[in-house]
């Protein structure tokens, strides 16, 4: 009888997640970063957005609140877990991550954790690496128009994009992209960040 060759393990899943505060940029980064690498990626969509532009109610109650960060927690978990059988060989590119909800959270961060079984641990052990954009409300430009789901004021924004950075700069491997007057000088930034870290691990899956 002949003996069968050893089955070829999985790649081990590699998350990249882009976040930060509302008018940050981080979804343009995204996308202009996938049309310029191709097929070493693959784009994880942002959750909320794709609830809210789909009809999921949003209220302004604690209740709804905690339901539509729960529900988006989910929905960002599956996302990942489908996009990364969908293509095991690429690196996933996050548009945000699961630990997003607990900045927009009625009361403390810890309730959002509790809530949903998890930890601040084991959700930044997803991911390998997390690139902050901070809003162009900490420079004081406007962040309107681009994505009709966006609600917040300026000053919404900034206190969000504060309370998300606490969250994710705990990650051993946080890098931070500041708002910058020139937002072709702040996405050039952060794509050349992002293109050395999909350059260190892509290389790591395919040796």
């Amino acid at each position: 009888m002949g003996t069968k060759s050893p089955r070829k393990p999985a790649p081990r899943r590699c998350c990249i997640v882009l976040t930060g505060g509302p008018g940050g940029g981080k979804t343009t980064a995204a996308d202009l970063f996938r049309r310029e690498i191709g097929d070493r990626v693959v784009v994880v969509p942002e959750a909320a957005t794709m609830l809210f532009s789909g009809g999921f109610p949003r209220g302004g109650t604690r209740l709804a609140i905690e339901a539509s960060q729960s529900a988006i927690y989910q929905v960002q978990r599956h996302l990942e877990d489908i996009q990364h059988a969908s293509y095991p060989d690429r690196v996933l590119l996050c548009d945000r991550g699961t630990i997003d909800g607990a900045a927009y959270w009625p009361g403390k961060p810890e309730g959002f954790f509790r809530r949903l079984g998890t930890t601040p641990a084991k959700e930044l052990a997803r991911y390998d690496a997390v690139i902050f954009f901070e809003t162009a409300a900490a420079g004081g430009m406007s962040i309107e128009g681009g994505n009709p789901t966006r609600t917040e004021s300026n000053d919404e924004a900034v206190a969000l994009d504060l309370r998300l950075r606490q969250l994710w700069q705990q990650h051993p491997n946080f890098i931070f992209v500041p708002h910058n007057p020139s937002f072709f000088k702040k996405i050039t930034y952060g794509l050349a960040a992002l293109e050395s870290l999909v350059a260190q691990n892509y290389h790591c899956r395919k040796t």
